[in-house]
């Protein structure tokens, strides 16, 4: 492919990915609220201001109106402006890696990260994955069968595994120590991912959400205000799909390469 139309493909992403981000704000806001995507216009949560068509250009016009409202003058949350560029950086690097290799995949990457970029934000904010997100997820991780190009389809299949693990320690929580000691929508998002990744990936997504959890939270249980709060899980889960999905090959094979096998 030409160098001219990959410099329009790269453009298009970015612009593209700004776009959804900033979309995806919207979701991330009004979903777990029950409210309509469209309805009503957007506008600022304190003031009710509706926002002009110049309020809403991605990042810039946070960076602009100095993250406030134009007419409250009340701070706006940075995440607007972190997820689309989030989100922008996404797109380029599904682009980046997977396009050569394989378009369909490629949009797949960037779609997907969209999906889980709306599960991190809302599951850290109220806890919970959205089934609509599961069943999202669900309907890509069987297009990558077809058409990830690193993965063979059966790894795919095996990858449902890691969701059986989830479940018996969900189930094996309940039973010794009578509560859940995770979520049924980890669960859920574990069958799902475990689908798209591959075992492989999927075992190390698992690692990566692992490691950031535990880096994170032990801190936080030595605080006496936070000691028997309970956290989320799936924004590590996220976390560590992410970066399965878009370096998880590079990163296995190079631990192959150690172990001399």
């Amino acid at each position: 492919m030409g160098k001219e139309i990959m410099i329009a493909v790269y453009i298009l992403a970015g612009v593209l990915g700004l776009c959804i981000g900033s979309f995806l704000n919207v979701v991330i806001y009004r979903l777990p609220l029950n409210m309509s995507l469209s309805k009503p216009a957007s506008h600022c949560t304190k003031c009710d201001y509706v926002l002009k068509w110049y309020d809403n250009i991605p990042v810039l016009s946070y960076i602009i109106l100095g993250g406030k409202c134009r007419k409250c003058k009340k701070k706006i949350s940075p995440r607007y402006m972190l997820v689309e560029l989030f989100t922008a950086i996404m797109y380029l690097l599904s682009v980046y890696l997977f396009w050569d290799k394989s378009i369909v995949y490629a949009v797949l990457s960037a779609l997907t990260s969209s999906v889980l970029v709306c599960i991190f934000f809302i599951d850290l904010e109220h806890m919970i994955i959205l089934d609509r997100f599961q069943i999202i997820l669900l309907v890509f991780g069987v297009v990558a069968i077809f058409f990830d190009s690193a993965t063979v389809w059966y790894d795919h299949l095996i990858g449902l595994g890691g969701g059986v693990v989830f479940l018996l320690i969900y189930y094996g929580a309940i039973l010794m120590l009578k509560k859940e000691g995770l979520g049924f929508g980890d669960v859920k998002l574990a069958f799902v991912t475990g689908l798209f990744l591959g075992w492989q990936k999927f075992l190390l997504s698992m690692l990566i959400a692992s490691l950031s959890a535990l880096i994170v939270l032990i801190p936080r249980r030595f605080s006496k205000k936070e000691k028997q709060k309970e956290f989320p899980f799936a924004p590590f889960i996220t976390l560590g799909v992410l970066v399965a999905m878009l370096v998880g090959n590079y990163i296995i094979n190079w631990y192959i390469g150690i172990l001399g096998l």
